[in-house]
């Protein structure tokens, strides 16, 4: 997810501030839930999926999705996880279970699918 410099940059950034101690793995899950939570709030209440978002908005996202990528970076390091395998790994799951000629154009979750 973050490039390996940037990840030791977050890294460094949280053992300089000692917050090691609060970022266990449930904390840093609870975490992840709260500021995915906030990112969400930056959409409450739009008036339609495709309007427009304005310069403050668009970094008040960013700092959501910031915040976002660096505890779920924090939780994959501590857990030794590569997000990067991790994702490669999910798409060739999600490729079973949604093949195209089921799926293409279809909300429906994989088990709704008919065969």
């Amino acid at each position: 997810m973050l490039e390996p410099s940037l990840l030791q940059q977050a890294l460094e950034f949280r053992r300089a501030r000692d917050w090691e101690q609060f970022h266990s793995p449930l904390n840093l899950a609870v975490s992840i839930s709260v500021e995915a939570g906030e990112l969400l709030e930056q959409f409450q209440w739009q008036l339609s999926p495709d309007a427009s978002i304005d310069a403050s908005r668009r970094n008040a996202i960013e700092q959501e999705i910031a915040d976002v990528a660096l505890l779920l970076s924090y939780l994959a390091h501590d857990l030794g996880i590569d997000i990067d395998r991790a994702v490669e790994r999910k798409l060739v799951v999600n490729a079973e279970r949604y093949p195209i000629d089921r799926s293409k154009g279809s909300a429906k979750k994989y088990t709704d699918l008919s065969g």
